[in-house]
């Protein structure tokens, strides 16, 4: 994305903007807030916060457009909360102020003269991009949770009209559905509509439900179905060579099809299924597909506002939901069938603590000596008002954000048969993230699928089988054994070391690789034991030669934990049998087992046993 400003001479000035009329309330964080206020401690703010970019409409002028955001303001608690805490604390109180003020920096381009001409069509482009860049500029600077505004505001006008509105937004108060809200009641309340009264629950409401018997039970219901999930699905999606590092710069590609938005709706008419959800089990099963796995575990983050009190609640309301859907089926319409309920109870058990969520993790986790990898995440804010999501969540309009070339083709309101394009990278901690934002008359989604794992030309071929394999479903039931012939699509490609362990997909030269690095060098030999009927290996045995080292198993377990970040062909070893030496033909089993046992045992009681 460009931050070249237009060539127009510029200038730029401050607003302060006061606002009062609101009610003064102080009480607890939500779940929502506390997850998010964690992440935005942890994590550089150009990765947490968000942003948006709101086209203007014509004719509106600059105290018309100030005014409806002064509206929102006193009508949205979270616009005028802030949350007090002591330095090197995180929040666990919000205070919502009754009054206040608020800033838009106006930055006006123009001949100095207006023409009450409006911007031609390439200036509107060039303002678009440039409005996006000022957006994406205003999210890299940290919020201070305990003082600052919700919302970083530019307004951005030619020749004095407003044409875009550029924010920033703190995801402690607001996420990808709330922007949404706000820019849909910014809009009618630029056409002089009324809005109605509020019904969704503000954020000290929610607070307050998720604090009763049976908020709290809801919360420990969704820690069972993560922990269950945790513990006997694949610990990564993509274990595979290549595969490492916890984040990546991953370009994004963008796949606009009519083709496919026409397949998706006779698929869901054959089948009987939600459009939304036949996209789901579509894009899961040719994941799962391309992994070699034989389940899809995936984030799906806009999913919580199921419930109508939150539907169109200006919160951070959105958790991930972890859906976890069993291939072992025979055709696509089989694993339809699955995939609703699946999804209904990932989004029931997306509401959570999580502070609990984490501890569940970090202990589970090293229970079963895996690593959780948040790997693939799929976000379809395609039911969400005029939203674009970029790949941190961040939501930008699909006019706003477009190139002047892509501006052209929306003119073309039935879309492209099937056109890929790529745009920038980024950062992401993910291998692949799918966000969907339109569905019908066009299926218009972007893709952002880690390099190491997908060359460009691979990556267009995975969306091309999306298309193809909808296409076949809208006719008929597809075998899934057949996908590579449906898709075009093969699966993942490792060599004869690699083994299912657990569920999950482990190279033991690898583990051992790992280990000894962890421990300084110290001789490792890593054993798998045969497989089982169904082509799964039971366990991993791990010798280490300790020498002079007063090594124990809880020792090696607890290096090799703290490893396994950037690591998904990695699991730890059930058993560590500790030696005094490694022996003379240390690439062979049979030499290390005739070896001296020292200690042995599984690490995770943090004992000698």
């Amino acid at each position: 994305m460009s931050e070249r400003a237009p060539s127009l001479p510029r200038t730029t000035h401050t607003l302060t903007v006061r606002y009062s009329g609101g009610e003064e309330r102080r009480g607890p964080v939500t779940m929502g807030q506390a997850n998010m206020i964690r992440c935005m401690l942890r994590d550089e703010p150009a990765h947490i916060n968000i942003h948006d970019v709101w086209p203007v409409p014509e004719g509106t002028r600059t105290e018309a457009a100030i005014d409806a955001l002064r509206a929102l303001v006193v009508r949205h608690e979270a616009l005028r909360t802030t949350f007090p805490h002591a330095p090197g604390s995180a929040p666990g109180e919000q205070v919502v102020a009754p009054e206040g003020e608020f800033t838009v920096t106006v930055v006006n381009h123009g001949h100095g003269d207006s023409t009450g001409e409006p911007a031609s069509h390439a200036e509107y482009a060039e303002y678009a991009e440039y409005a996006e860049s000022l957006a994406r500029q205003a999210r890299v600077h940290r919020f201070r949770l305990d003082r600052d505004f919700a919302l970083r505001v530019s307004l951005i006008t030619f020749d004095g009209a407003p044409v875009f509105v550029a924010l920033a937004a703190s995801h402690a108060l607001t996420d990808v559905s709330a922007l949404s809200v706000l820019k849909e009641e910014w809009l009618s309340l630029l056409a002089g509509e009324e809005l109605p009264p509020l019904t969704s629950l503000a954020p000290l409401d929610l607070a307050a439900e998720e604090a009763t018997p049976a908020g709290v039970r809801r919360s420990e219901a969704s820690l069972r179905h993560w922990e269950r999930i945790i513990r006997t699905g694949p610990q990564a999606m993509f274990a595979e060579p290549g595969a490492e590092g916890t984040e990546t710069r991953v370009p994004r590609l963008t796949l606009r099809s009519r083709r496919a938005a026409r397949a998706l709706a006779l698929a869901a008419e054959r089948t009987g299924g939600l459009p939304s959800t036949v996209l789901l089990t579509a894009w899961c099963a040719l994941v799962a597909h391309r992994a070699g796995q034989s389940a899809c575990v995936a984030a799906v983050p806009t999913s919580n506002r199921y419930h109508p009190r939150l539907a169109r609640s200006v919160n951070t309301v959105s958790q991930d939901a972890l859906l976890s859907l069993d291939l072992r089926v025979e055709s696509f319409d089989a694993l339809l069938r699955k995939a609703w309920g699946a999804a209904l109870n990932a989004y029931r058990h997306s509401q959570f603590d999580a502070l609990g969520l984490w501890e569940m993790i970090d202990r589970t986790t090293f229970e079963r000596g895996s690593r959780f990898a948040r790997d693939v995440v799929f976000n379809d804010v395609s039911t969400l008002p005029s939203t674009v999501a970029d790949a941190t969540g961040a939501p930008a309009s699909a006019s706003a954000s477009a190139s002047a070339s892509d501006t052209e083709a929306d003119a073309d309101a039935d879309g492209p048969e099937l056109e890929l394009s790529w745009g920038p990278d980024q950062v992401l901690p993910t291998r692949v993230l799918t966000f969907v934002y339109e569905t019908d008359p066009v299926v218009h989604l972007a893709t952002w699928a880690d390099p190491a794992l997908f060359r460009r030309d691979e990556a267009e071929d995975f969306l091309a089988g999306l298309v193809r394999l909808l296409e076949a479903t809208a006719t008929a039931d597809v075998p899934l054994t057949s996908l590579t012939d449906v898709t075009g699509v093969r699966p993942a490609r490792r060599g004869p070391e690699w083994c299912r362990v657990d569920g999950s997909w482990v190279s033991p030269p690898l583990v051992a690789e790992t280990l000894g690095k962890a421990l300084q060098g110290l001789p490792v030999h890593v054993v798998a034991d045969a497989p089982d009927g169904e082509g799964n290996t039971p366990a991993l045995t791990a010798f280490v030669a300790a020498g002079d080292s007063p090594l124990t198993p809880a020792e090696a377990h607890t290096v090799l934990m703290d490893a396994l970040p950037g690591h998904p062909g990695v699991l730890a070893p059930h058993r560590y049998v500790i030696v005094q030496d490694p022996p003379a033909e240390a690439g062979r089993s049979s030499a290390w087992l005739r070896q001296q046992i020292l200690v042995e045992g599984t690490g995770r009681d943090r004992d000698v046993t």
